[in-house]
């Protein structure tokens, strides 16, 4: 049986070029891909950083003019072998010629339109891989499905070529003025309305991607709910609701090779589930000298390694941070971000040298050592889409402590006291001193119950983070929109629970994370075990996505035919106002 061909574009992927969580899904789904039967390739901007590393092992396999507004452009293209995994790599100096992924933002538009424009003219015998899916990643490829209405499929190209769209973060929607993008890809105004691709008078990247796909994923199942909502929903909710038949969220993996603590090179003790806590007590001590803490075995040592961003929940941490100190924790925080945060964290840990240290900085071996020599893992954030950190924690015997959102409550069951299940801890609430006294039950449970303990880590460390599940979700996906039929070992069609009812999804309640009379609420109320029994559903992704046209349409409207299955064009109306962001 011929394997399902997958195009997979990107910004970024690991390890060529990452600066976020998207370089590590689109490096490693595509291996899973192709161990489960597809034929899954990727295919990125060369970048200079990606040219000055592997310019020996790049083929050149031609060039193009690619069409941008008033003139034409070069565009190169080459490819290499990477890990069994062929990456295709769009070559252009003024467009990429930085070591940096992103340069500014307005001229970033400009260079993503460019790269989506020539990955169109690449395809096919060009590039010799014809795909029967493309799956594009965040706003950066958003455009994609509707360049193929707009200037390939009129033409009778890639008519039976079908896309996936797969949004990593909502918050970032790739936003520009009407006349800027119409000029550089061509639109005709049927397509730019705000029925289509606008979105108050401004075009939207990520829009067009929801309207103009045949899927749209999100990665993970409660995140695909909250993003229909008001709260979470960064203004198109009422879009994805619209489209909210082919909307299906899958849960990301980690590398299992990469963060293994059997064989993790950067541990100063490798260690498995079998001798976990000779290993992590090594570690630990390690780390503690490194950083100049107090070399005390017995602290509960609390780790965070993270962008220090208000979407990380640091305004909940730094309100209770110094609270966790007087209560005997140890505190280490490894990242970059807000200048505020940044000199916050460092003020704090000067005046408590023994308990806190903020390395403010990215360093991947410090990372992994954090990741093996913690006894809790914070994660307070206020969204997260899915989260990597706190699978990778788990794997190393490090127990997360998480806001239940999106992939964290996907991902992290909290402990129940009464069955002895869960592998975390989590509350529910955008709240500081909620998330404060979690932790401490947390600590509690460390100090006193080492058995209890014990099963966390074991259960942490015992789950399946790998992409193996989600890559056969995706295959899945991708056989159900393309009629492309696979193997039955592959299949998950109808295999999947049935998704939560959208009235079930509730905007969190928050106050800026502060309480004033932290004294008035016992702790034992916010006990997770009592009040955070419940398991998230998964999406029901084949059925969702499977319905046809004339299930979709309400009572005594027209199906519009399309051989592409993309929305019905608008009237024609005069371009919007013009609103640079």
């Amino acid at each position: 049986m011929n394997p399902i061909k997958v195009l997979l574009v990107s910004s970024e992927a690991a390890p060529f070029a990452k600066i976020g969580g998207l370089a590590d899904v689109v490096g490693s789904l595509p291996r899973a891909l192709n161990q489960n039967g597809c034929d899954a390739r990727i295919i990125m901007p060369l970048y200079q950083m990606v040219k000055k590393k592997h310019i020996n092992e790049l083929d050149f396999l031609g060039w193009k003019m690619v069409k941008m507004g008033w003139r034409s452009v070069y565009a190169g293209l080459f490819s290499m072998n990477y890990e069994g995994v062929t990456y295709y790599f769009i070559d252009n100096e003024y467009y990429f010629h930085y070591d940096q992924v992103y340069v500014e933002y307005v001229f970033d538009i400009e260079r993503y339109c460019f790269f989506q424009r020539a990955v169109l003219e690449f395809m096919g015998e060009f590039m010799g891989f014809m795909p029967d899916v493309l799956h594009g990643n965040d706003w950066q490829s958003g455009m994609i499905p509707l360049l193929l209405d707009a200037h390939y499929r009129p033409n009778g190209m890639f008519e039976n070529l079908k896309t996936v769209y797969t949004i990593h973060n909502l918050k970032y929607q790739g936003i520009h003025g009407v006349d800027a993008i119409k000029d550089l890809m061509d639109l005709p105004d049927e397509f730019l309305t705000e029925e289509l691709s606008l979105k108050e008078g401004a075009v939207n990247f990520m829009k067009a991607g929801i309207v103009y796909s045949n899927s749209v994923t999100t990665v993970s199942p409660t995140y695909a709910y909250e993003i229909m909502t008001d709260y979470y929903g960064e203004g198109l909710n009422n879009t994805l609701q619209r489209y909210a038949y082919k909307v299906t969220g899958i849960l990301n993996g980690i590398n299992s090779d990469e963060f293994d603590p059997s064989k993790d090179d950067y541990l100063p003790k490798k260690y498995s589930v079998d001798d976990y806590q000779s290993g992590k007590a090594v570690c630990k001590r390690i780390v503690q000298a490194e950083l100049g803490l107090d070399e005390n075995p017995g602290a509960p040592m609390c780790v965070m390694v993270t962008r220090l961003v208000d979407q990380k929940g640091m305004d909940l941490f730094l309100r209770v941070v110094e609270e966790m100190l007087f209560d005997g924790m140890q505190v280490v925080v490894l990242g970059t971000g807000n200048s505020f945060y940044e000199r916050t964290l460092l003020e704090i840990a000067k005046r408590n040298p023994l308990k806190m240290a903020a390395c403010i900085y990215y360093d991947n071996a410090m990372a992994h050592k954090l990741y093996a020599a913690g006894d809790m893992f914070l994660m307070p954030s206020l969204f997260e889409p899915c989260g990597l950190s706190q699978m990778i924690s788990m794997r190393y015997g490090t127990i997360p402590i998480v806001r239940e959102t999106g992939g964290l409550k996907d991902t992290v069951h909290p402990y129940n006291e009464y069955t002895g299940e869960g592998n975390g801890f989590s509350f529910a609430n955008i709240n500081a001193h909620e998330f404060l006294f979690v932790t401490k039950y947390a600590c509690d449970l460390y100090r006193h119950h080492k058995k209890v303990w014990d099963r966390l880590v074991v259960s942490g460390m015992n789950g399946d983070y790998t992409w193996s599940k989600s890559a056969v979700e995706y295959i899945g996906l991708y056989s159900l929109i393309s009629g492309i039929p696979v193997d039955e070992a592959h299949r998950v069609i109808d295999t999947m629970p049935e998704p939560k009812s959208l009235d079930r999804v509730v905007a969190p309640v928050h106050d800026n994370g502060v309480i004033d009379n932290a004294a008035d609420i016992p702790v034992k109320d916010a006990n997770p075990a009592k009040t955070s029994g419940r398991k998230a559903s998964p999406t029901k992704a084949s059925s969702t996505v499977s319905k046809t046209d004339s299930e979709r349409a309400k009572p005594g409207e027209k199906v519009a035919k399309s051989k592409t299955n993309s929305p019905v064009k608008g009237k024609k109306k005069d371009n919007a106002k013009d609103n640079k962001e």
